[in-house]
């Protein structure tokens, strides 16, 4: 191709695009991804956002526990008291209570109790 008066701006032809690897038609994959492909896609990703948006806002992780064995005297007070000298004693009892599926204050000498950490 030859540049001259005539065609001063002379384009590349069609010819010379293809014999050098380059097409007319946009970098595109051969495959073509279906509506139904589409949808399981962006399914499996609001899945994936919403689980992981329950993990934070439930706190992550597993809560980690101690055990303690009950001992001839020991009351749920006394067990919060001891493990927990910073903290309001109340609430605690209310925590061992519920970490360990207790209805009420009642524990029995030799029942393993869980402390939340």
């Amino acid at each position: 191709m030859l540049l001259t008066i005539e065609r001063p701006f002379a384009t590349v032809g069609l010819e010379q695009m293809y014999a050098t690897g380059y097409g007319t038609h946009p970098l595109r994959s051969g495959r073509r991804v279906l509506p139904l492909g589409r949808l399981v896609v962006v399914l499996l990703l609001a899945l994936a956002v919403g689980l992981g948006l329950a993990v934070v806002a439930h706190g992550g992780t597993t809560p980690v526990y101690s055990t303690v064995v009950v001992q001839p005297g020991d009351t749920l007070w006394s067990i919060a008291a001891e493990h927990y000298p910073s903290d309001d004693v109340r609430a605690r009892v209310q925590d061992i209570e519920s970490a360990n599926g207790l209805g009420g204050p009642i524990i029995q000498v030799g029942e393993t109790l869980r402390l939340p950490a």
